[in-house]
């Protein structure tokens, strides 16, 4: 089958206690029209072999819609990359093999997307802490409003998770984008851009998908250090992307406040970013100081202030 409405597109690492429940609620979906893309990202537990036994039990019919990807471990990211280098479906939906879904979730989106015709479909969640939950709705964006959209997600005004969005898959066959390396907050990296090229939004006011809080093996629960690290290397990736035709581009808006942000973590955490991006220091003395930065306004001018002295040095 050639013609899916959607590709469900699935890492796979270290998911043995959970992949049963994911896989339950994604291929269980209400749904037809669906191709299943799990990607085997090296996983050393048996979350393959639950998934294998899983499918072989209970769900043997969907077989021929089941694209199975073995690769050698190398993150997240890349994974989501190979899952949408193999998806032919005309949307893209993206899961976490630790989370769920609600079993209706598909046929909702497919549903907005006939009623409304949006590239992108994005919709509420609701956070998993084991002994309690949390709703996050998420605002509403008319089209025009799709770089308020990507501030607000910067910001952590609004939420950039790749898992509430279901998007056209030419944004991202059709585009130029960057791909992120590492594992904190590739999901703002990638959505900031999709959002950026898409005609037209549509938000659906349900939660269809459950995000776990509670997985202490999830690259969230690594220290802050690894995460801010990890987190401004993708930012400043995505900055470099883009670097030289800011204006008009994804990130215009939220370059300064990316550029501060990584000075401001290399200085807390001892880790030279002015060494591996040399050109870091000109375009912090290039941005202008902003309250709507996630660093504050103090920390800014320390930033500025360190940059020129890296300059002349």
């Amino acid at each position: 089958m050639d013609n899916y409405r959607i590709s469900l597109i699935v890492p796979i690492y270290g998911v043995e206690r959970y992949i049963e429940k994911f896989a339950e609620t994604a291929l269980g979906q209400t749904a037809d029209g669906i191709q299943f893309i799990f990607v085997n990202d090296g996983t050393k537990d048996r979350s393959m072999q639950i998934l294998e036994e899983l499918i072989e039990k209970r769900f043997s019919h969907l077989r021929p819609h089941i694209v199975r990807i073995d690769k050698e471990n190398q993150g997240l990211p890349l994974a989501r990359k190979t899952g949408l280098e193999h998806a032919s479906g005309e949307y893209i939906l993206f899961a976490d093999s630790d989370d769920w879904l609600e079993t209706d979730a598909v046929e909702k989106i497919l549903a907005r997307i006939d009623e409304t015709h949006a590239d992108i479909v994005y919709f509420d969640l609701i956070k998993e802490y084991g002994h309690k939950t949390s709703y996050k709705r998420e605002r509403d964006y008319a089209s025009s409003e799709k770089m308020d959209f990507i501030v607000n997600i910067f910001n952590y005004r609004s939420q950039g998770y790749t898992v509430t969005k279901c998007f056209r898959r030419d944004l991202y066959t059709g585009n130029h984008i960057y791909i992120p390396k590492y594992g904190m907050h590739e999901d703002i990296c990638l959505m900031s851009q999709i959002i950026f090229y898409a005609e037209s939004l549509s938000h659906l006011p349900e939660a269809l998908y459950h995000y776990r809080k509670d997985n202490p093996d999830s690259f969230c629960a690594q220290s802050r250090k690894i995460r801010h690290l990890a987190s401004s290397r993708n930012l400043l990736d995505l900055h470099n992307h883009y670097r030289e035709n800011l204006e008009g581009s994804p990130i215009e808006k939220v370059a300064g406040g990316i550029v501060m942000r990584a000075g401001w973590h290399s200085l807390v955490h001892r880790c030279d970013f002015f060494k591996e991006y040399p050109y870091l220091a000109d375009d912090i003395l290039g941005s202008d100081m902003s309250p709507r930065y996630r660093i504050s306004l103090p920390a800014q001018l320390i930033v500025k202030i360190y940059a020129l002295f890296r300059k002349w040095l």
